[in-house]
């Protein structure tokens, strides 16, 4: 047995957790990069088992630059990759980093959290959020923000349109019950409080005066990354 397994599960005993239980948290957390407590009760007992050992996992992944953001009122936690810049988070480096835990939203997948991040602000602003800090939104809703905003509509196939939303769920952004509830415009789906992470206020911003100056949305807006962009994902 190495020296670190050995003081590891030294570590883990104090607070009666085995080796196994650790490498199924760990597992989780490095391929799904986000835990969220309300998905399910796999994820609800990871979460928990997290916040017992909150210091050691945030000890564990600092040897390779990896940080922790952890979000206890909406009862989150998100891993950020070395190098990333996320708001209200100070970037320790400004190395770039291309290794294998970040992959990057394609143009479609941009589009769409820019415009949930807009209507969750907006309903923020309605107080409308539940005690989850989501926000609830049909797909009626999306469509329409959709262009308004960018002037571009949802995927109108069926299994692209699936695809873009379960990539969204996969990275926690948000949920909804089964997959048929996409077919149909006035289905609901949550938009959870991790979308403000993704999207800045100055992305919201210039969105905002291209609208207000009746103008559509400019270059940078359709071909860049939002910031934060490139994140964790559990897709290989």
């Amino acid at each position: 047995m190495s020296l670190l397994t050995d003081s590891l599960e030294r570590a883990l005993e104090s607070h009666n957790l085995t080796l196994k239980e650790w490498r199924e948290l760990i597992q989780r957390l490095l391929d799904y990069g986000v835990l969220c407590r309300d998905d399910s009760q796999v994820e609800a007992e990871l979460y928990d088992r997290f916040e017992r050992i909150e210091a050691l996992v945030d000890d564990y992944l600092s040897l390779m630059g990896v940080r922790l953001q952890h979000d206890t009122r909406f009862q989150f936690v998100r891993l950020i990759p070395p190098g990333a810049r996320v708001p209200g988070i100070e970037d320790e480096s400004d190395e770039p980093f291309n290794g294998g835990f970040r992959t990057r939203l394609n143009q479609a997948e941009i589009a769409l959290v820019l415009i949930l991040r807009a209507e969750y602000d907006k309903a923020v602003r309605e107080g409308v959020i539940d005690e989850q800090g989501c926000a609830t939104l049909s797909l009626e809703a999306v469509a329409l923000a959709s262009k308004n905003l960018l002037q571009r509509s949802l995927p109108e196939a069926l299994a692209e349109r699936r695809q873009l939303f379960r990539r969204l769920r996969q990275l926690r952004l948000i949920h909804y019950a089964q997959e048929t509830d996409l077919e149909q415009t006035d289905s609901w789906i949550k938009v959870r409080p991790l979308i403000v992470n993704l999207v800045n206020n100055e992305w919201l911003e210039n969105l905002r005066q291209d609208i207000e100056a009746d103008a559509p949305p400019t270059d940078d807006t359709d071909e860049a990354e939002p910031e934060g962009a490139s994140i964790f994902s559990g897709e290989r």
